[in-house]
């Protein structure tokens, strides 16, 4: 389309002046030509007029028709002359010649069709002819010394004012004009046509000339811009400008192609680098958790179709965290490092061995059957027990507890397997760290792990499906009549039957899944809303709500902060709020119990240890705690009637508890003789089913 387009442009542009001129031209010129051929004709037969008209007044006057005669036949000599006509001013004919060809031979005297001035020559034009009419004037004839008369034209003199003697009429044919008109025509037709083929083919040439190129250019971009680089420009030709446009695209194609070239292969090396970066961990190089599961699956469906059996290993270093806490992040990332080139070592080739998470790997151990895995195992656990790792002057040992899981086919899943790996891992830590142990179905250990790994996803969904629900408690006071409301709220989950199920199911769960930040933040939302609800209703008297803690959020500052920004807006619910804490976690984040303790503290909470008297180490940071109140732990409390340990526990708890001005409080009170004995004891409160069956929160607001 752009070819013929700019052709057609280029030969309009060069065809239409140059026909227009051509045929203005020769318009002109063919015009020019015959208008003078029928002059040239018209001049001939005036003159011919002209001179006869003079010579025959001598012959009109004497009537000599002898002599008139002689000078009709003498003018019909022209060849264009077709017919002469001589006769006086009546109209009388004196002599004529040629008139049977003449159209003047049927006219009579008196109808000539010209008519004249005096002294004048008439044109007449017919389409075949043209007619003069010339009046034959009176004239003086002139003497010359001898007394001779001459008839010469130059020596005759018109009388002025005489009438006309008579009148000479010569028509002249056309027919040779017309032919000569006809020639030019023709001529300039041919000429003309010569002209515009002799353009045309110029144009043509001058079109080739400059529309080749321009296409060849085209071509080549249009090539280029459809991912073609190796097109090169060749023009025909000397011009400086085409030889530019040359130059130009071809340089500019050269250093397209080779900056595609280079695009390529950073192109390929970005792929090269984001595939390897896809399937491998960027810390150590070993492969990620997503191609190993890839490679997992791929043995899982070589054992269930094919009859295999493989291993997979799951590896968890131990003390690893130490590492991370004492000398920072970039520390534990060098160890990792160094660890894994030594792991490397003892993987056989065809094994695959990845980093699955922070300081967890995996190995997949290909055609291997459960004795070579245990084997291949324990050389891993020896290596990682003997490295050492230095960070300046400090040197850190690190162990790794593996769990090992057997491949065949019985087996059902990936995660299923992953699954397994990661229960019998964590059983190896729980029974001691640095040590394997091997995943069998009918393993308690693991039975209960995954009944935890069940609840994490049961928790979740509880949560979304609004499922938790609080309970409460009362705390009676057991020395006086104090007056008022003290209860605990406790936490309670309704499962997908309906049932409520006691938070000991699922909180070891929580606790271990790293859930009870979770926990803790619906148990406090939902607290508030419960206190506030119980003041709109017009409840009074609640002197003392307890809440439970975990120890995962006395370390979550978002959670501090969330409760002192709440309890800052609502004093109220702040002076009334009891947070109790386990004497485990406490002792555990004891810096951070004690921060989070004077924090809240300020807005007036109270805090109370619970389950105190289950760490051996209680006494020691019982005196670093600002609590208000001690929560005898209940495994004391109520088997205290009958073993006289148990009563010498909750004895000496009390009377510290009393030395320390702190209140105590027995729970797990579920009888009367023990309720006697607590009050003998001088326990200053009680609590437990003996004293008040928990009960739906909600009927707090309808009391």
């Amino acid at each position: 389309m752009m070819k013929s387009s700019i052709r057609h442009r280029v030969l309009l542009l060069a065809l239409l002046p140059a026909t227009l001129l051509a045929l203005s031209l020769g318009y002109f010129f063919t015009m020019s030509r015959i208008t003078d051929l029928d002059q040239a004709l018209r001049t001939r037969g005036m003159a011919i007029a002209r001179h006869l008209a003079p010579t025959c007044a001598y012959g009109v006057f004497s009537g000599n028709s002898q002599i008139l005669q002689g000078l009709a036949d003498s003018a019909l000599a022209d060849p264009d002359v077709i017919a002469v006509y001589i006769m006086n001013r009546t109209g009388k004919v004196l002599a004529s010649n040629g008139l049977k060809q003449s159209k003047l031979a049927g006219t009579q005297s008196g109808d000539i069709l010209l008519s004249s001035q005096k002294g004048m020559a008439t044109v007449a034009t017919q389409s075949s002819s043209l007619i003069f009419r010339m009046p034959i004037s009176q004239t003086e004839i002139q003497a010359d010394d001898y007394g001779f008369t001459s008839t010469s034209p130059s020596l005759v003199r018109q009388q002025d004012n005489a009438p006309p003697l008579g009148y000479v009429t010569i028509e002249l044919s056309r027919a040779t004009t017309v032919e000569r008109q006809n020639a030019v025509l023709r001529s300039a037709a041919l000429l003309t046509i010569a002209a515009l083929i002799a353009t045309a083919l110029l144009a043509l040439r001058l079109g080739r000339d400059i529309t080749v190129p321009i296409m060849k250019l085209a071509g080549a971009v249009e090539k280029i811009g459809k991912g073609n680089l190796e097109v090169r420009v060749q023009l025909d030709g000397n011009d400086d400008e085409f030889r530019i446009l040359e130059n130009g695209i071809n340089d500019m194609v050269s250093e397209l192609h080779q900056a595609h070239d280079n695009l390529h292969e950073q192109v390929l090396q970005a792929t090269a680098k984001l595939s390897y970066q896809a399937s491998h961990d960027m810390l150590t190089g070993l492969i990620n958790r997503r191609e190993f599961e890839v490679r997992l699956e791929r043995a899982l469906s070589s054992a269930q179709h094919q009859g295999r059996e493989h291993a997979l290993c799951y590896m968890d270093l131990d003390q690893f965290k130490i590492v991370n806490d004492s000398c920072g992040h970039v520390a534990g990332d060098e160890l990792l490092r160094q660890l894994t080139l030594h792991l490397q070592q003892e993987v056989r080739e065809r094994d695959t061995l990845a980093r699955l998470g922070g300081d967890e790997f995996g190995l997949l151990l290909e055609n291997c059957p459960q004795g070579k895995a245990l084997m291949l195992a324990e050389t891993m656990r020896s290596m990682v027990q003997n490295f050492r790792f230095g960070v300046g002057e400090k040197t850190f040992m690190v162990g790794v507890s593996i769990g090992i899981v057997m491949i065949n086919q019985e087996s059902d899943s990936v995660v299923s397997l992953l699954t397994a790996a990661d229960a019998a891992c964590y059983a190896a830590k729980d029974n001691g760290r640095n040590r394997i142990h091997l995943y069998q179905m009918q393993d308690s250990e693991l039975a209960r792990r995954r009944g935890e790994m069940q609840w994490f996803n049961r928790i979740h969904q509880a949560i979304a499906e609004n499922r938790l629900r609080l309970y409460f408690q009362q705390i009676k006071p057991l020395q006086t009549n104090e007056p008022g409301l003290h209860v605990e709220l406790l936490l309670r989950m309704i499962d997908e039957t309906g049932q409520c199920i006691l938070p000991m199911a699922f909180i070891p769960a929580a606790e271990r899944y790293h859930l009870m930040p979770l926990l803790d933040r619906w148990v406090m939302e939902n607290s508030f809303k419960l206190c506030e609800a119980y003041v709109a209703s017009g409840g009074s008297g609640l002197q003392t709500w307890a809440v439970n803690v975990s120890g995962a959020s006395l370390c979550d500052i978002g959670f501090v902060q969330y409760l002192k920004a709440h309890l800052a807006t609502h004093p109220a619910l702040a002076q009334s709020l009891c947070i109790e804490i386990t004497e485990t976690a406490a002792i555990t984040n004891l810096s951070a119990a004690n921060a989070f303790i004077n924090e809240l503290k300020l807005l007036g909470c109270r805090f109370a240890l619970d389950d105190f008297g289950s760490g051996l180490s209680s006494l020691n940071y019982l005196k670093n705690l600002n609590v208000d109140y001690l929560k005898i732990d209940g495994a004391f409390v109520k088997e205290m009637a009958d073993d006289a340990i148990d009563l010498a526990m909750v004895e000496a708890i009390n009377k510290i508890g009393h030395q320390m001005g702190l209140l105590t409080i027995a729970e797990f009170v579920d009888s009367e003789r023990v309720l006697l004995i607590l009050k003998e004891i001088g326990v200053d409160f009680v609590q437990g089913n003996w004293i008040h069956m928990p009960e739906n929160a909600e009927t707090l607001c309808k009391t």
